[in-house]
């Protein structure tokens, strides 16, 4: 992947290939060094699919970092791997606070890395790798977004496709519509990448609105809202099951979130703006951005009153659907906890009866309820000891504690000193190495990242 920034560095006759060439050098020989130790069982279970996940996305993100590092145009390692650990995890937190600085090939690898970890990276290799049916499962369900995944089809390898397919198709018709809209060839490509991805990283500090272009907002909009929704959904419109779709309670639920959001906060801010069309316009772009999780920005929705800026919390600290390429805790664990909650109140009133989870009609398995209800658990607690942690660097509450759940949902801007304003350049080299652990917890939806630390079983077989 490292070759496709080198050529691009090429066209626009740059010398930053040779900083690509000189990473993927170090990736083979490492990789190659890799290969010299053999395992004594080549068996993936669950533990090993969590382990094989967390190191994976740890590591391409430390190698991701060198070209950044090796051509100086983002100072210090340590916002380096920030700054790859947010293209990978697709938050789209960043240190750069000019983009416009960056180099042509630099720029892209910044916005490719977030397409490439959109769908994530395993994922793709299981595309290519000829990795047994079972193995190749408990690594997507390692990576996966979602409390419960699932094969679209019988074997996992053409589920990988059919999900690659699906995304790189909707990421080419971005492009082209961007491209429709009078951007550049190089701006279509990189914004669709990153909208795609969710990600929200741009070329531009202004972000969509430095294009000041209404036609573009309104396709990035329709496809931060698309990405949003989980991908089986396209699926089985693809195969003409409308019925199914039309019965799929998440995505009622999204839908309506959504659409009640941009109604009710466009309300809110009217006076801002002048009326309730231009108000809807931004509260529109601004709940598809953060409900994605894709941290693009018009305008400096700090400055909204209370009530919006409450909404626009709890959108980010859900986020999208599960099967998307969104981040946050996602709208099925949502469902899951509230339906979990509702059935254990029935069972405190009617104490002999038989309360089961149910969604479209199925039963939920308890091992995802209880997935559901210890994610819960993990976000909250690790959100309030990051926290702790990043408050060393003395900013206020507001701007800590959202730093850390902007970064644990993968969404990007926060509010207060982490605002669509501000970038993260001012927090210290430990804040910033605490928010990088986040945003990989949060893109692998912890587990993963969690399962690292028991070291006990780590290299062992007992």
């Amino acid at each position: 992947m490292l070759l496709v920034p080198a050529i691009v560095s090429v066209i626009y006759r740059e010398d930053g290939w040779k900083w690509f060439l000189l990473t993927a050098a170090i990736a083979a020989v490492f990789g190659t060094l890799l290969t010299l130790f053999k395992p004594r069982t080549r068996a993936i279970y669950v533990r090993e699919g969590l382990v094989i996940t967390g190191m994976s996305w740890m590591f391409v993100s430390i190698i991701g970092a060198l070209p950044f590092f090796f051509s100086g145009e983002i100072p210090g390692y340590i916002n380096c791997l920030f700054e790859t650990c947010s293209g990978f995890s697709t938050t789209g937190s960043t240190v750069v606070s000019s983009p416009e600085s960056l180099s042509m090939g630099i720029g892209f690898w910044r916005c490719f890395i977030q397409w490439l970890g959109g769908m994530g990276v395993l994922v793709l290799l299981l595309t290519v790798l000829p990795l047994g049916n079972e193995r190749s499962m408990h690594l997507m369900r390692a990576e996966a977004p979602g409390p419960m995944v699932g094969k679209l089809v019988p074997r996992m390898k053409d589920t990988a496709k059919i999900l690659y397919a699906i995304y790189i198709g909707l990421t080419l018709a971005e492009a082209i519509l961007l491209k429709c809209g009078g951007l550049t060839v190089y701006d279509s490509i990189v914004h669709a990448f990153t909208t795609a991805a969710t990600g929200g990283f741009s070329t531009h500090s202004a972000s969509i609105a430095y294009f000041d272009s209404k036609y573009v907002e309104i396709v990035v909009t329709v496809f931060m809202f698309l990405f949003g929704v989980n991908f089986n959904i396209y699926f089985l419109l693809l195969c003409g099951k409308f019925r199914d779709v039309a019965k799929n309670s998440e995505l009622r639920v999204y839908l309506t979130v959504v659409f009640g959001g941009m109604i009710i906060i466009a309300l809110n801010i009217m006076k801002i703006y002048g009326g309730f069309f231009p108000a809807l316009r931004q509260s529109s772009f601004h709940v598809a951005t953060l409900m994605s999780t894709t941290g693009y920005g018009t305008a400096d929705f700090d400055t909204w009153p209370a009530f919006s800026k409450a909404i626009m919390l709890l959108m980010l600290i859900i986020g999208a659907s599960a099967g998307s390429t969104g981040g946050g805790i996602k709208f099925q664990r949502v469902m899951i906890w509230v339906k979990k909650i509702i059935a254990d109140l029935r069972q405190i009133f009617r104490p002999r009866a038989v309360t089961t989870v149910r969604m479209d009609g199925k039963r939920v398995p308890d091992a995802a309820v209880q997935s559901a209800s210890n994610y819960f658990a993990l976000y909250f607690f690790i959100t309030a000891l990051f926290a702790l942690i990043v408050s060393i660097d003395g900013f206020s509450l507001e701007t800590n504690l959202t730093a850390v759940m902007t970064c644990l949902s993968n969404v990007g801007p926060g509010f207060g000193g982490v605002g669509p304003t501000h970038t993260f350049e001012a927090f210290s080299g430990l804040s910033k190495i605490v928010l990088s652990a986040a945003m990989l917890l949060g893109r692998l939806e912890l587990f993963p990242m969690l399962a690292l630390l028991d070291f006990r079983k780590l290299f062992t077989n007992r």
